[in-house]
């Protein structure tokens, strides 16, 4: 209990006491005797009451002493906790101020320690700025002095030699050029040596595995067609009256029509092969008909013509067809359908485009490029063909020409029709892979032939151009004009000019010769030493 439970406790045991006074005091003011008992008995209870009251106070002091010293005892531990408290507080706040100081003494030391780096560099520096001072004054000498020195040589070296400045530097830059011809040459010889190499595995698997995937047959066609007769009485009937039927079919057709001792056949021949063609089918009706006269004639060849507009438009719808590639101009359906018969060294052109626009998209998907655009290119390359002999230019002017008025807007398409024979700067990979697919198709097995005379020629024109360098001393072309060998003057020419000699001449054949596929130039150089024993 605490000291105020124990003063309320004395407080209510007075106001008991006096309580009982007041009681006891009206108890004397009634009848005497019962005056005598009550007061008797009230000062027992009153006794009683104060012994109580003692008790209860002593109680109450004891229970407030010790209500006390407990007291004490929670105040003293509170304020010996309070006091360890504090002193961990205390000895934590001296830590961090111990720390604080040891990192202030340290970045002191720190700051001392760079200070004195500083002070060190700063002599070395500038010991190093008087050593290179000196070493400036004593090149500066040595170079007045060598310049001194060169001139006396220079002037030493002209009396010499006998030369004088101009000639001497002109010697000088004559051999400079030599090293640094054959320095050029070596370097040039490495590099497209290394891009040779790259280009070469790299093209060669492009093309393996195109032409692997794609194969064509043989298209090599003829100038001439035959038509079968029943019987040679049917050949005077073709001739007519004093020739009047062949005149007037040779007229109407435009072709030549050879009617000889050949049993069975008449033959058609005209280098236009569409013109051909319907001048075969005419003269096939005729026979079929019998009826071979001037005005029949003319009838049959202008219903044959008529359905053979429709088959070259139909043949170019089929080619765009077989090409997957979108259908273009009506006009340019029909330029392809002429190509049906048209022969470009006894290849037909039609086909030979069909195969250019397959190797094309072949490629193509190869190195990662469209391969519908790309073969919209092959299909069009030689669309020129089909009309170069009624507008001025080659066929890749013509044809490009031709594709841009009736509505080809591809830029890659009109760019690869125009350049696949380098007629324009070649910047465009599709103009590439056209030009590159064109050779395969041009050059394979099979796909053309040439006369006697122009093969011959061919090879004369090759030998020719590489004869027209002075240092040429012999040149051979084999392998059909797929390489030109070359002896060089080994007197003329070192290994680094028979280098650049080899590239010499074959820009020379690409300006001026027209060619298919590729011609390799090998230039041979060599110096022989011949003794004899005797």
């Amino acid at each position: 209990m605490e000291p105020e439970h124990a003063a309320g406790l004395a407080a209510a045991t007075a106001l008991a006491g006096a309580a009982l006074a007041y009681f006891v005091a009206r108890a004397v003011n009634r009848s005497p005797s019962a005056r005598v008992l009550e007061a008797a008995r009230v000062e027992e209870e009153v006794r009683q009451a104060e012994a109580r009251g003692r008790e209860l106070v002593e109680k109450g002091r004891r229970e407030a002493d010790e209500i006390v010293r407990d007291a004490e005892l929670r105040a003293r531990d509170e304020a010996a906790r309070r006091r360890d408290e504090l002193l961990r507080e205390l000895d934590q706040a001296r830590a961090e101020a111990r720390e604080v100081e040891r990192r202030a003494e340290k970045r002191e030391d720190a700051a001392e320690q760079k200070a004195r780096e500083l002070t060190r560099k700063e002599r070395q520096l500038e010991s190093v700025q008087k050593k290179l001072a000196e070493r400036k004054e004593r090149l500066e000498e040595k170079s007045k002095r060598l310049d001194e020195l060169t001139e006396e040589q220079t002037r030493k070296l002209h009396e010499l030699s006998g030369l004088s400045r101009e000639a001497a530097e002109r010697t000088l830059l004559d051999r400079l050029d030599r090293e640094l011809a054959d320095e050029a040459a070596a370097r040039i010889r490495q590099h497209e040596e290394r891009l040779r190499q790259q280009a070469e595995a790299k093209a060669r698997e492009i093309l393996a595995t195109a032409v692997q995937r794609f194969a064509a047959d043989h298209t090599a066609d003829t100038t001439v067609s035959t038509v079968d007769i029943p019987s040679d009485d049917m050949k005077g009937r073709i001739i007519g009256r004093e020739g009047r039927n062949i005149r007037a079919f040779e007229k109407a057709t435009g072709v030549d029509v050879i009617v000889d001792d050949t049993p069975g056949v008449v033959i058609v021949s005209a280098f236009d092969n569409v013109r051909r063609e319907t001048a075969r089918l005419a003269l096939a009706k005729l026979i079929a008909d019998g009826r071979i006269h001037p005005t029949r004639i003319e009838e049959v060849v202008a219903e044959t013509q008529a359905e053979m507009e429709k088959h070259v438009t139909e043949a170019g719808r089929q080619a765009v067809l077989e090409a997957d590639v979108p259908e273009p101009h009506e006009k340019i359906l029909h330029l392809l359908g002429r190509l049906k018969f048209r022969t470009s060294y006894s290849q037909n052109v039609l086909l030979h485009s069909l195969e250019v626009a397959h190797l094309c998209g072949l490629m193509a998907g190869e190195i990662g490029l469209n391969p519908q655009l790309a073969r919209r290119c092959g299909l069009l390359h030689d669309v020129g063909k089909a009309a170069d002999h009624e507008m001025e230019g080659g066929h890749p002017k013509v044809g490009a020409e031709l594709a841009r008025r009736y509505g080809e807007t591809s830029k890659e398409v009109l760019h690869a029709i125009a350049g696949h024979h380098d007629d324009v700067t070649v910047d465009n990979i599709y103009t590439v892979l056209v030009a590159a697919a064109d050779a395969i198709s041009a050059s394979r097995p099979g796909a053309r032939r040439e006369t006697l005379e122009k093969y011959v020629k061919r090879l004369e024109n090759l030998e020719a151009v590489a004869m027209g360098f002075p240092a040429v001393e012999h040149a051979y072309a084999i392998q059909a004009g797929r390489e030109l060998r070359v002896i060089a003057n080994a007197a003329q020419t070192t290994d680094a000019e028979a280098v650049k000699l080899s590239r010499d001449i074959a820009r020379a054949i690409e300006q001026q010769l027209d060619y298919p596929g590729e011609i390799r130039v090998t230039v041979i150089r060599e110096t022989r030493a011949v003794e004899v024993a005797k």
